[in-house]
């Protein structure tokens, strides 16, 4: 997503954003997060607004002016501050500020719980889902359908994680659904889960084995990572039998592949030259 952000006009926002979420209770911050991604919403239905937000041939003044005009009295102060402070800044696009706007959305939501002390339970929950969708085709289909109303979309989301995992997953899991960032469901939640982990200062490693890993195995790995990448791993371990035997290992763009079903199919090849 930060490809398409211009970096610096959302640095200034998120550095505000920071400053906000020091001093301000998890309530406080947890509202501020609603809001502004209830501005993205707004945004992403209202493309006239949207381009006007983002018109280069206006001053950044005049963004955070019309921003006023439109929010001033529908939402807090705070909240919109901080996004007078992102509008004001240049944009590639109408499609960038929108992805800025839901960034900082996001960041908003994940340092409330992160202050709560709960954001390790909600970037687990986050993968578990994914886990859940991708293991069902008719679920998985049907989260994945942009010409479904994301009304019956959400509700299917809340529904599934009612009393099941914590509100701040569901709020991330409909962000999903909504296409968080221009991607699909899935992709969405890949993100999401990744901004979870940077939030802690983790990278994520997406580990796939044959059978469980005992919790020893699993301390092992992660330890051999964070020493390989300089900072914590949070592991996210799925259990697929078709590999047969040993792990795969995917961090950002590295993957490490040292499973039978790989092995195999390079032997087969080799054969067949």
């Amino acid at each position: 997503m930060m490809d398409t952000i211009n970096r610096e006009t959302y640095g200034a926002a998120a550095d505000k954003l920071a400053a906000f979420a020091a001093s301000a209770d998890v309530q406080r911050i947890g509202a501020v997060a609603e809001e502004i991604l209830s501005v993205a919403g707004l945004l992403r239905r209202e493309p006239r607004l949207r381009r006007a937000l983002a018109d280069p041939g206006r001053s950044g003044e005049d963004h955070a002016a019309l921003l006023r005009s439109v929010l001033t009295g529908k939402i807090g102060d705070d909240a919109l501050e901080l996004l007078a402070t992102l509008v004001s800044g240049r944009w590639s696009g109408p499609g960038a500020m929108l992805d800025g706007v839901e960034l900082l959305g996001v960041t908003a939501e994940l340092s409330g719980v992160d202050r709560a002390g709960d954001l390790g339970d909600v970037e687990d929950e986050l993968f578990r889902f994914g886990q859940v969708v991708s293991g069902d085709p008719r679920l998985a289909s049907a989260l994945a359908d942009s010409t479904s109303p994301l009304e019956v979309r959400v509700q299917l989301i809340r529904d599934l994680l009612k009393s099941k995992a914590k509100p701040a997953t569901a709020r991330l899991a409909e962000l999903a659904a909504a296409g968080f960032g221009g991607r699909g469901f899935d992709s969405s939640l890949t993100r999401l889960i990744e901004l979870a982990a940077k939030q802690r200062d983790h990278s994520v490693a997406y580990v796939t084995t044959a059978v469980p890993l005992t919790e020893a195995d699993e301390q092992r790995l992660a330890a051999r990572l964070a020493e390989l990448y300089g900072r914590e791993v949070s592991l996210k371990v799925d259990v697929d039998p078709r590999i047969i035997g040993g792990v795969r290992v995917k961090v950002g763009a590295d993957l490490y592949d040292g499973t039978v079903s790989r092995r195999l199919a390079e032997a087969k090849t080799a054969l067949a030259k």
